[in-house]
């Protein structure tokens, strides 16, 4: 979720101190007006975090955090504020909007998160939108619109150099008997008494929470929104009280709740 208000004070606050060219006096300006935790180089509150880092320009190539360090803050607004002599700047970072990891990064799989992002990683336009503040709500909405997994799958493709092998999927004429058979294995279970212990079951969770997908359904992000629901009905209690109560009082989850993030 995107705290408007919070975030464009967030905005005003930094440019207001343009020229101060000192990263650790404002880091620690912003951390106490905003009430932020500090987690090694980053600091996190509810509704975003950041990462303040220093050069001479606007261009900068430091290396600004690891992936798997943004891992833990993907599903609020990561924000990189660049504090140079004349100006600060802001940029949001999610991985939506990195073009790759480090070249430093060549172990980087999906099942093995490695390597860090530079200020050069981080696109300075997304699908023709400028990454400026001006921007940064439709541009978080964008990314919420991307699982982490589908992020990381790009990174990794565009880190390594990954190339499409182009081959067609051609079944053999057992897997076209198997697809075609498909059909009657359906028909078949609908009409089974697994079935219809599953419909039962489906039917009571739903029921369950029939108030809380009523106040989801208002959330404007299709993906969002269908993930909330989805864990409303299927997830452990733990995680669904919460997501209940963020729900009643429209607060977001603290992202050290769960296993599972919804961003």
């Amino acid at each position: 979720m995107y705290n408007r208000e919070l975030i464009e004070h967030l905005v005003e606050f930094i440019s207001d101190r343009d020229g101060i060219a000192d990263k650790a006096s404002l880091s620690t300006q912003v951390q106490q007006h905003f009430n932020l935790v500090k987690d090694r180089s980053v600091f996190y509150g509810d509704w975003f975090a950041i990462r303040f880092c220093k050069a001479a320009s606007a261009s900068f190539s430091n290396t600004v955090l690891s992936l798997s360090a943004l891992h833990r803050y993907d599903n609020i607004p990561f924000f990189v504020c660049l504090v140079t002599p004349e100006r600060n700047y802001l940029m949001i970072s999610n991985t939506t909007f990195l073009r790759k990891v480090s070249h430093s990064s060549q172990e980087l799989r999906c099942d093995n998160i490695k390597g860090s992002f530079n200020g050069s990683d981080i696109m300075r336009s997304f699908e023709g939108v400028v990454n400026a503040p001006g921007n940064f709500e439709f541009l978080f909405t964008s990314h919420e619109n991307y699982t982490f997994e589908e992020n990381l799958e790009r990174l990794v493709e565009a880190t390594n150099n990954i190339s499409p092998t182009g081959r067609k999927f051609l079944p053999t004429e057992s897997q076209v008997d198997c697809i075609r058979d498909s059909v009657d294995r359906a028909i078949s279970f609908l009409a089974s008494h697994e079935y219809n212990v599953l419909n039962d079951d489906l039917n009571r969770r739903v029921r369950a929470v029939e108030s809380e997908i009523a106040i989801a359904a208002f959330i404007d992000n299709v993906n969002l929104r269908g993930r909330i629901i989805e864990y409303l009905i299927t997830a452990e209690d733990d995680l669904k009280d919460t997501l209940i109560r963020c729900l009643r009082t429209n607060r977001p989850p603290s992202r050290n709740i769960y296993g599972r993030r919804i961003g």
